[in-house]
């Protein structure tokens, strides 16, 4: 029976890798939702000042 269960695990996966999207779940302290810019041959985002040498996550979402 697992192997019935991991199967239709990773169908479901295929299927949502298929449609270009994946859901995220995450939980943190605040967030911000910014716009890349461009700088010299790659992008730059600016955060708030408090938030230097914290571990952040970035999720492109278009």
């Amino acid at each position: 029976m697992p192997n019935e269960k991991k199967a239709k695990s990773e169908k479901n996966l295929t299927a949502v890798r298929d449609r270009g999207k994946v859901k995220f779940e995450v939980y943190g302290e605040e967030m911000v939702e910014k716009t890349v810019k461009l700088s010299g041959n790659s992008g730059r985002v600016y955060l708030p000042p408090d938030w230097v040498g914290r571990r952040v996550k970035i999720i492109r979402i278009e």
